[in-house]
């Protein structure tokens, strides 16, 4: 009999600690992120996030990094730079990623961000490295912006030509 007890009470504790565990949550997306990702209220929120702490305005917004991130208001953010990057590479500007994401679907925008390329000081291993689902709410985010996308930002000039002159090396 208390063989048959203590099973019934292992049988039960088992079955209460399988009851805890939290359920898996729906992705909205054809693949899900095993790895680490990040969580917020909303996947806006969560891409807005990223843009902030992954430094996407630095470039991607002109004054942002030059005023530390007093302007422009954020109904500006992301609509590319005249402010160019000049170095070994040439020069190079922050690409108007409102028209971007406006050409694209949510899709084509991850594979862009998982297989993308172009000159400095773009981090791709960093971006590459990025869960799908950051990926997707970094897109959202960019969509969810108030105002006009604007205009393309100046061609990358890998070449150097339309940067400051440099000294001969």
């Amino acid at each position: 009999m208390s063989r048959f007890i203590a099973s019934v009470a292992t049988a039960s504790v088992v079955a209460l600690l399988a009851a805890c565990q939290p359920a898996a949550e729906a992705e909205d997306s054809a693949q899900s992120d095993s790895g680490p990702h990040v969580v917020a209220a909303t996947d806006i929120a969560a891409g807005r996030y990223m843009v902030l702490v992954g430094g996407c305005n630095d470039c991607h917004t002109p004054a942002y990094a030059r005023t530390g991130g007093a302007e422009p208001p954020e109904s500006e953010w992301l609509k590319g730079s005249t402010e160019g990057h000049t170095g070994p590479w040439g020069t190079s500007y922050g690409k108007n990623l409102r028209l971007t994401v406006a050409g694209m679907t949510e899709d084509e925008w991850v594979e862009k961000l998982t297989t993308g390329t172009s000159l400095p000081p773009m981090p791709w291993p960093s971006v590459r490295a990025m869960a799908d689902t950051d990926k997707r709410a970094i897109y959202r985010y960019i969509k969810s912006l108030p105002g006009e996308v604007g205009v393309p930002a100046p061609a990358d000039d890998p070449l150097g030509t339309a940067g400051p002159a440099r000294p001969n090396a």
